[in-house]
Protein backbone atom coordinates (compact mmCIF):
# COMPACT_ATOMS: atom_id res chain seq x y z
CA UNK A 1 0.00 0.00 0.00
CA UNK A 2 1.53 3.46 -0.85
CA UNK A 3 1.41 6.58 1.10
CA UNK A 4 -1.12 8.11 -1.18
CA UNK A 5 -3.37 5.22 -0.29
CA UNK A 6 -3.08 5.10 2.95
CA UNK A 7 -3.85 8.86 2.98
CA UNK A 8 -6.95 8.50 0.86
CA UNK A 9 -7.97 5.35 3.26
CA UNK A 10 -8.82 8.46 6.18
CA UNK A 11 -10.39 10.65 4.41
CA UNK A 12 -14.02 10.68 4.56
CA UNK A 13 -15.66 9.46 1.22
CA UNK A 14 -16.58 13.29 -0.13
CA UNK A 15 -13.63 14.09 0.44
CA UNK A 16 -11.90 10.90 -0.94
CA UNK A 17 -14.01 10.73 -4.23
CA UNK A 18 -13.17 15.17 -4.51
CA UNK A 19 -9.30 13.78 -3.75
CA UNK A 20 -9.76 11.03 -6.22
CA UNK A 21 -10.83 13.14 -9.21
CA UNK A 22 -8.12 15.63 -8.84
CA UNK A 23 -5.27 13.54 -7.66
CA UNK A 24 -2.76 15.17 -9.97
CA UNK A 25 -3.34 18.65 -8.80
CA UNK A 26 -2.96 17.07 -5.03
CA UNK A 27 0.33 15.58 -5.86
CA UNK A 28 1.09 18.65 -7.51
CA UNK A 29 0.34 20.43 -4.60
CA UNK A 30 1.35 18.22 -2.16
CA UNK A 31 5.00 18.73 -4.18
CA UNK A 32 4.43 22.70 -4.35
CA UNK A 33 4.40 22.76 -0.66
CA UNK A 34 7.40 20.33 -0.25
CA UNK A 35 9.12 22.54 -2.78
CA UNK A 36 7.96 26.10 -0.74
CA UNK A 37 9.10 24.68 2.27
CA UNK A 38 12.79 24.17 0.26
CA UNK A 39 12.68 27.64 -1.37
CA UNK A 40 11.99 29.65 1.96
CA UNK A 41 14.42 27.73 3.75
CA UNK A 42 16.99 28.77 0.95
CA UNK A 43 16.11 32.03 0.52
CA UNK A 44 15.99 33.18 4.76
CA UNK A 45 19.52 31.35 4.82
CA UNK A 46 20.72 32.96 2.00
CA UNK A 47 19.27 36.40 2.61
CA UNK A 48 20.26 36.39 6.42
CA UNK A 49 23.51 35.22 5.75
CA UNK A 50 26.10 35.68 2.65
CA UNK A 51 23.62 37.23 0.32
CA UNK A 52 21.93 39.84 3.17
CA UNK A 53 22.70 42.72 0.72
CA UNK A 54 21.24 41.06 -2.32
CA UNK A 55 17.94 39.64 -0.95
CA UNK A 56 16.68 39.13 -4.92
CA UNK A 57 19.31 37.09 -6.05
CA UNK A 58 18.90 34.72 -2.47
CA UNK A 59 15.79 34.46 -3.98
CA UNK A 60 16.70 33.59 -7.43
CA UNK A 61 19.01 31.25 -6.05
CA UNK A 62 16.56 29.45 -3.74
CA UNK A 63 14.11 29.13 -6.88
CA UNK A 64 16.03 27.30 -8.98
CA UNK A 65 17.23 24.88 -6.20
CA UNK A 66 13.79 24.37 -5.36
CA UNK A 67 13.06 23.82 -9.53
CA UNK A 68 15.50 21.11 -9.74
CA UNK A 69 13.72 19.48 -7.03
CA UNK A 70 10.19 19.87 -8.50
CA UNK A 71 11.29 18.63 -11.48
CA UNK A 72 12.25 15.23 -9.80
CA UNK A 73 9.24 15.14 -7.84
CA UNK A 74 6.55 16.12 -10.75
CA UNK A 75 8.06 14.33 -13.29
CA UNK A 76 7.91 10.64 -10.89
CA UNK A 77 4.79 11.76 -8.97
CA UNK A 78 2.82 14.24 -9.91
CA UNK A 79 2.73 13.40 -13.59
CA UNK A 80 3.95 10.30 -13.93
CA UNK A 81 1.16 8.60 -15.94
CA UNK A 82 1.33 11.77 -18.77
CA UNK A 83 4.43 12.93 -20.86
CA UNK A 84 6.30 10.17 -23.49
CA UNK A 85 8.43 12.48 -24.64
CA UNK A 86 11.95 11.96 -24.98
CA UNK A 87 13.50 12.98 -20.80
CA UNK A 88 15.91 15.70 -22.48
CA UNK A 89 13.08 17.48 -24.43
CA UNK A 90 10.61 17.28 -21.50
CA UNK A 91 13.10 18.97 -19.20
CA UNK A 92 14.24 21.51 -21.58
CA UNK A 93 10.45 22.18 -21.70
CA UNK A 94 10.20 21.98 -18.02
CA UNK A 95 12.88 24.31 -17.44
CA UNK A 96 11.70 26.91 -19.78
CA UNK A 97 8.35 27.33 -18.22
CA UNK A 98 9.98 27.45 -15.04
CA UNK A 99 12.10 30.02 -15.52
CA UNK A 100 9.34 32.04 -17.06
CA UNK A 101 7.73 31.18 -13.63
CA UNK A 102 11.09 32.07 -11.68
CA UNK A 103 10.92 35.71 -13.71
CA UNK A 104 7.42 36.12 -12.42
CA UNK A 105 7.78 35.11 -9.45
CA UNK A 106 10.25 37.77 -8.69
CA UNK A 107 8.33 40.40 -10.17
CA UNK A 108 6.02 41.16 -6.91
CA UNK A 109 9.29 40.97 -4.32
CA UNK A 110 10.86 43.64 -6.98
CA UNK A 111 7.99 46.00 -7.02
CA UNK A 112 7.80 45.61 -3.02
CA UNK A 113 11.59 46.74 -2.61
CA UNK A 114 12.27 48.82 -5.49
CA UNK A 115 9.55 50.41 -6.75
CA UNK A 116 7.62 50.73 -3.34
CA UNK A 117 11.56 50.89 -1.15
CA UNK A 118 9.70 48.54 1.48
CA UNK A 119 13.40 48.22 2.57
CA UNK A 120 15.52 49.58 5.75
CA UNK A 121 16.37 52.56 6.39
CA UNK A 122 12.85 53.58 4.23
CA UNK A 123 11.00 50.94 6.16
CA UNK A 124 11.79 48.86 9.60
CA UNK A 125 13.60 45.23 9.50
CA UNK A 126 9.82 43.66 10.44
CA UNK A 127 7.93 45.67 7.59
CA UNK A 128 10.91 44.81 5.13
CA UNK A 129 10.88 40.63 5.87
CA UNK A 130 6.80 40.93 6.11
CA UNK A 131 6.54 42.76 2.75
CA UNK A 132 9.65 40.30 1.29
CA UNK A 133 7.69 37.08 2.51
CA UNK A 134 3.91 38.27 1.20
CA UNK A 135 5.27 39.32 -1.82
CA UNK A 136 7.96 36.94 -3.09
CA UNK A 137 6.84 33.23 -0.89
CA UNK A 138 2.89 34.21 -1.38
CA UNK A 139 2.08 36.93 -3.77
CA UNK A 140 4.70 35.47 -6.21
CA UNK A 141 4.61 31.92 -5.74
CA UNK A 142 1.55 31.90 -6.03
CA UNK A 143 1.09 33.53 -9.83
CA UNK A 144 4.10 30.83 -10.51
CA UNK A 145 2.09 27.89 -9.44
CA UNK A 146 -0.54 28.61 -11.45
CA UNK A 147 1.19 29.19 -15.18
CA UNK A 148 3.44 26.20 -14.04
CA UNK A 149 0.38 24.04 -13.28
CA UNK A 150 -1.22 25.55 -16.51
CA UNK A 151 2.44 24.94 -18.74
CA UNK A 152 3.24 21.44 -17.62
CA UNK A 153 -0.16 19.71 -18.22
CA UNK A 154 -0.30 21.55 -21.58
CA UNK A 155 3.44 21.51 -22.48
CA UNK A 156 5.52 19.45 -20.36
CA UNK A 157 3.12 16.55 -19.98
CA UNK A 158 0.51 16.58 -22.30
CA UNK A 159 -1.92 14.08 -21.67
CA UNK A 160 -1.85 12.80 -25.19
CA UNK A 161 1.49 11.35 -25.10
CA UNK A 162 0.45 9.49 -21.83
CA UNK A 163 1.34 6.38 -20.78
CA UNK A 164 -0.02 3.96 -18.27
CA UNK A 165 2.31 2.71 -15.94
Amino acid sequence: MTVVDSVLGVLPSRLRRLALKHRELVKFALVGGTTFVIDNGIWYLLKLTVLNDKPITAKAIAIIVATIVNYVLNREWSFRTRGGRERHHEAALFFVISGVAVGINLVPPLISRYVFNLEVPHVSLLVQESADFISGSIIGMLLAVGFRFWGFRRWVFPDELGQVR
